[in-house]
């Protein structure tokens, strides 16, 4: 039996093409609008989407459909529920970009710990050129040894900038759920760990129970200097909170690599204030070379191993 394979969004792929073993049929999509979803579906025994949502009506349209293969971690964009009513198996992408996320927080952390932005707008301003000493001293520069960093998401990625931190030689710590009625073993309460650190790093998904989990509370709660930084997801952090604990100097410095709206077509407060001490990527830490190549990887191996009667990475 040849097998239909659609990619919807493979602009967000690899430039890579794909080899598969059995016979298909391969349409390949750059990117696709929610209106041209169910017309590119169509007689698709096989899908790969990255963002691209699928709904129950797109599984219910596609009995034929066997496999949405998702090039990514998250699966928030499928209907799982009418998937597994449907016999439909979903696989995503596991542990691919864990080195890429930790070095991009741990980048992000070190930059705001020795002020690099606000150092890099002085020297665009000429402050260095025209200062009568050898150098220009202008904002605080702080070490990283010593200090204590919060890891919020005890994951591989979590896990993996523990490491690092702890070969700067700082004191790391676990933070516990917000809402959780008890502390696990290894685990630091979630109101000690915001305000016993200097730095607080967040990767967890976004969920109902996660969701603002650092508003103005948090951050009134967390040590005058203190440095935050967001590789999780934009919904984590009150953006407006987090414009004015920056603004009004009770936060050193935030790094953010994801916003609440993504692509933030409509605006946002983070990227309008320009501030020295504000870091904020276009949602790229996961995208190193490597990482990029090991999603493919597994992408493509996903579909083999379910083609071949083995499925892996089934949700």
């Amino acid at each position: 039996m040849k097998l239909n394979i659609v990619v919807l969004d493979g602009d967000t792929l690899p430039k890579r093409p794909f080899h598969f073993d059995f016979p298909h049929t391969l349409t390949e999509y750059g990117q696709t609008a929610a209106d041209e979803t169910a017309a590119r579906i169509k007689d698709a025994h096989i899908v790969i989407t990255n963002k691209v949502v699928i709904n129950r009506q797109h599984i219910a349209d596609n009995p034929q459909l066997k496999l949405i293969a998702v090039a990514a971690t998250g699966t928030n964009n499928i209907d799982l529920e009418a998937a597994k009513a449907a016999k439909v198996t979903v696989c995503n992408i596991r542990a691919y970009g864990n080195e890429s996320v930790a070095e991009h927080a741990f980048m992000m952390m070190i930059a705001l710990m020795r002020n690099l932005p606000a150092y890099q707008r002085d020297i665009a301003a000429e402050i260095w050129q025209n200062s009568p000493h050898f150098c220009h001293f202008g904002a605080p520069i702080r070490d990283l040894k010593g200090k204590t960093l919060a890891i919020f998401g005890r994951g591989n990625i979590g896990t993996t900038l523990a490491t690092y931190a702890q070969a700067f030689g700082m004191k790391v710590i676990f933070g516990e759920h917000k809402h959780a009625s008890a502390i696990r073993e290894g685990y630091t309460a979630f109101n000690e760990a915001i305000s016993s650190a200097d730095v607080v790093s967040l990767h967890y998904p976004l969920t109902e129970q996660t969701a603002d989990m650092i508003s103005e509370k948090e951050l009134q709660q967390m040590k005058p200097g203190a440095i935050l930084i967001n590789c999780g997801r934009g919904g984590l952090v009150n953006e407006h909170a987090l414009i004015a604990a920056l603004k009004y100097g009770q936060l050193g410095g935030a790094g953010v690599d994801v916003l609440t709206e993504e692509p933030p077509r409509n605006g946002n407060p983070l990227l309008k204030s320009r501030l020295p001490n504000l870091i904020v990527t276009p949602h790229i830490a996961w995208a190193s070379t490597e990482a990029h190549n090991r999603l493919f990887d597994i992408l493509s191996d996903n579909i083999h191993s379910f083609v071949g009667g083995n499925p892996k990475n089934v949700v």
